[in-house]
């Protein structure tokens, strides 16, 4: 219990603290608006500890895993239980998948874009990988699968009225937060999403640390 109680509190302080840092240095996530050439120059301009920051931003969401299988836990149902277990792991591993593309994927690209003399195909993978690995596995099934974890875990735990309930509204907020490029809005997003996840996650992150320090009271 105090093992989860701290995680609960320390991974999403490690989360923030990246994303803070990534906001600084790269003026994320603001950048990823801007077009290609543009993105792997600022990354470039980086170097080695833009990438480092980057993977310190991803295993703090891998942090997420041991959080979710400890907290099934808490859960008296074992069905329930262990479905919040897959729906965490897969939360956890889907967004560090997502960004792990920083890491791995991007350095490359952006080397080869600053040797190209015509970088048109440069561009196309660099959008293509970002739409796959980002958009789609990183941040619909991300946000997705964190959502559902939430409600489950708020609804499931018996946590008094005041933690339970936000917790569902935060998870329904990520939920619906996922359809930002479904259909319709698969071009541009969807703007009501787009205030949804980060206000969602801000208030996910309080939550969280909310439930650790209810634990290492109790």
């Amino acid at each position: 219990m105090i093992a989860l109680a701290v995680l609960l509190i320390a991974t999403p302080l490690l989360f923030n603290a990246g994303y803070a840092g990534l906001a600084v240095r790269f003026d994320y996530p603001g950048i990823l608006r801007r077009p290609t050439g543009e993105i792997l120059e600022r990354f470039r301009a980086g170097g080695t500890g833009l990438v480092l920051l980057w993977f310190a931003f991803a295993w703090s969401a891998l942090l997420f895993i041991p959080v979710a299988v400890l907290a099934g836990g808490l859960i008296a149902d074992p069905g329930l239980a262990a479905l919040s277990v897959a729906v965490g792991v897969i939360a956890g591993t889907v967004q560090a998948l997502g960004l792990l593309r920083w890491v791995f994927v991007v350095p490359f690209l952006a080397r080869e874009h600053a040797a190209a003399t015509d970088a048109s195909a440069i561009d196309l993978v660099f959008q293509v990988q970002h739409r796959y690995l980002g958009v789609a596995v990183g941040e619909h099934l991300g946000y997705l699968t964190t959502g559902a974890w939430t409600i489950l875990v708020a609804a499931a735990v018996g946590l008094p009225l005041w933690l339970a309930i936000p917790g569902i509204v935060i998870g329904a907020m990520l939920a619906l937060g996922s359809l930002e490029f479904v259909g319709p809005f698969e071009q541009r997003g969807w703007s009501v999403a787009g205030v949804l996840v980060p206000i969602g996650y801000t208030l996910w992150s309080l939550w969280l640390i909310a439930l650790g320090v209810l634990l290492l009271v109790r």
